[in-house]
């Protein structure tokens, strides 16, 4: 088996906290990785490994079916020679970490109003436009000594204003522990926000799936 291209605590930790601000099941060992059984239609389940484990090749022949995803820290390509052919590869991400735990004091455009609030365990950051609808948000979760941001979103029309990065802001206020690691996964573009904001990427995340016959 090779080298995990991150901690696999902190990989866990982050799934663990991420599925809390999702309201999925919790993450169980299986296979070499970490499940967890999302059932929606889209997605049945997903796989999740720190590295490219050995465990991923006959995980990846035992399942015929679409809608059950294989994730896995590092290269796509390295993915990939995982998988039978069947298997396609989805649109790439990063997981990454900032290193520190304040945050600078949010500010919003005028026109903007922000709103932060706790539901349980999971706080929620929305920036509201003057006509009431939700320009951008964001989710986060302490657990266990991670701080995970979730689904952080700017709606097309409100983009390149700063929101995002107000979101952000607001969303660090609420974590408590100055030792826990924040930590999220980000796409190609949101990958180019948080690198400006001072995050680092700490290892490509790939993802596999099978095709749904049409």
């Amino acid at each position: 088996m090779m080298k995990n291209y991150v901690d696999a605590e902190l990989l866990e930790g982050w799934l663990r906290a991420r599925s809390i601000a999702r309201g999925l099941p919790q993450p169980v060992a299986d296979r070499g990785g970490l499940r967890v059984d999302t059932g929606t239609l889209e997605e049945r389940c997903r796989y999740v490994f720190a590295g490219p484990a050995d465990e991923i090749q006959d995980l990846a022949r035992s399942i015929n079916a679409p809608h059950i995803f294989i994730k896995m820290c590092g290269p796509s390509h390295q993915l990939l020679a995982r998988v039978p052919t069947r298997w396609e590869l989805q649109p790439g991400a990063y997981l990454m970490t900032y290193e520190g735990w304040r945050s600078p004091v949010p500010s919003v455009p005028m026109g903007y109003r922000l709103q932060l609030v706790t539901e349980s365990a999971v706080t929620i950051a929305r920036i509201f436009a003057d006509d009431d609808s939700v320009a951008a948000s964001g989710h986060a979760v302490e657990y266990e000594g991670v701080f995970v941001f979730d689904r952080i979103a700017t709606e097309p029309a409100h983009q390149h204003q700063g929101l995002g990065a107000a979101v952000m802001a607001a969303l660090g206020t609420a974590q408590q522990s100055k030792a826990a690691r924040r930590v999220l996964v980000a796409t190609e573009a949101g990958r180019a926000l948080y690198s400006t904001l001072g995050w680092s990427v700490r290892s490509p995340y790939s993802t596999v799936t099978i095709k749904p016959l049409s």
